[in-house]
């Protein structure tokens, strides 16, 4: 661990010294600033020749600043000859934007793949990324974690066995809500969705019988929020006692916390991939957990090349 540097872009500080606090770690000094055009400068304040960096810096609002101060970040520490370089990304910016969509439009998430890379990054380590096949995107080794493990110690100790059921707001993410209800032995059910355009969802039928049950919608994202707030209404129409969720990444632009304040969600969970707003804060009906200790493991694992994928076993 004395070989360890930990560098912090302007995403998400707190989150970043929660990682440092869980690995008895500083940050390393780095101005990250900018000019009066909104140019990014970066300079790192100490020594880092030689040594394993890992930067940490989640690509959320604004996105396209917070992937070039990680870019200039990785660039900057190339050029002061840090042995390896590992770009913490908490969340993954870019991640819906894994396939061609429609003709003539990009696949964005593989073109942000190759800017890290040629950047200079020697590694990636990101947690729920949206896509699973991102990893592939990269010509570096990539650690996908996983929040789970937090988001189950968080139920456990706050539903009563039997009583809960586990569902996925649409069939795209049955994978991951069924991997969850694993761990907690509860039962799973699906919402069947369409989406007629962006950013709007309707919710058709409900596989599964929820009634009795207090239920759990999983997710990676919450972006509008429309989804989760629809999903809970036919939920509760369907019979379920009270309607909660746990989502990784809460992105929630526009009036979504406004939009999830006034819905029948009983608690929204988010983990702090991305820093909470004051409008989050101070919400009544959304929570957030910290991975910092979860992360914070991972990057002492990847440090002293021991298994990383054995902290979900």
């Amino acid at each position: 661990m004395d070989k360890i540097k930990l560098v912090a872009g302007n995403s998400n500080r707190p989150l970043a010294e929660a990682i440092g606090a869980y690995l008895q770690q500083p940050i390393a000094k780095c101005q990250v600033r900018r000019f009066a055009d909104m140019e990014i400068f970066v300079e790192i304040q100490e020594n880092v020749r030689g040594e394993d960096v890992f930067i940490i810096q989640s690509t959320a609002f604004p996105t396209n600043d917070h992937l070039m101060e990680l870019l200039i970040i990785t660039d900057a520490l190339r050029r002061s000859s840090a042995k390896r370089i590992t770009a913490v990304i908490p969340y993954f910016g870019y991640a819906r934007q894994d396939r061609k969509s429609a003709p003539r439009t990009p696949i964005s998430a593989k073109l942000v793949a190759n800017l890290i890379t040629h950047a200079g990054a020697d590694r990636v380590l990101t947690l729920d990324l949206h896509a699973a096949q991102i990893q592939g995107f990269f010509d570096v080794p990539v650690d996908n974690l996983f929040g789970a493990p937090v988001m189950v110690n968080d139920i456990k100790s706050r539903f009563e066995p039997g009583k809960v059921m586990v569902v996925s707001p649409d069939v795209g993410g049955v994978v991951r809500a069924r991997a969850l209800a694993n761990r907690i032995n509860a039962p799973l059910a699906i919402v069947d969705k369409r989406r007629p355009r962006a950013g709007e969802s309707e919710v058709m039928n409900i596989i599964g019988d929820v009634s009795g049950y207090s239920c759990i919608l999983v997710d990676d994202i919450v972006d509008s929020g429309g989804t989760l707030c629809n999903a809970a209404e036919a939920l509760l129409a369907n019979g379920a006692t009270d309607v909660s969720a746990y989502i990784t990444h809460g992105v929630l632009s526009g009036g979504a916390v406004a939009r999830i304040t006034a819905s029948k969600l009983k608690e929204l969970v988010l983990t702090d991939t991305i820093q909470p707003t004051e409008a989050v804060r101070v919400a009544k009906n959304i929570r957030v957990i910290s991975v910092a200790s979860l992360i914070g493991e991972a990057i002492k694992r990847t440090a002293g090349e021991e298994s990383v994928s054995s902290l979900f076993d």
